[in-house]
């Protein structure tokens, strides 16, 4: 009789230069405003923050819980695509 079990998942963890990433990509806005170059506001950073927030756990929930690497890639364009959509709609004053 053969078993069918599958080996268990590793641990969840997350990956720190994502995160990391992110939070230097929020640098670049803030440096810019303190330069006086462009006008952001608290409300601005803060969306931003939430976006970056949502597409890193997006792409660790997609590294983590898809297996077949097409699927984790596929997941990470989607989650990309979803932040980039979202961000200009909110650049033009759409939402």
């Amino acid at each position: 009789m053969t078993s069918t079990t599958t080996a268990p998942r590793p641990r969840f963890r997350l990956h720190r230069s994502l995160w990391i990433g992110a939070a230097m990509l929020m640098a670049f806005p803030a440096l810019a405003t303190v330069m006086g170059r462009i006008d952001w506001g608290a409300e601005d950073f803060a969306a931003m923050a939430l976006l970056l927030a949502l597409l890193c756990a997006a792409i660790e929930a997609a590294v983590h819980f898809l297996d077949a690497p097409r699927w984790r890639i596929g997941g990470i364009m989607l989650a990309v695509l979803l932040f980039l959509t979202v961000w200009v709609h909110l650049a033009v004053g759409i939402f």
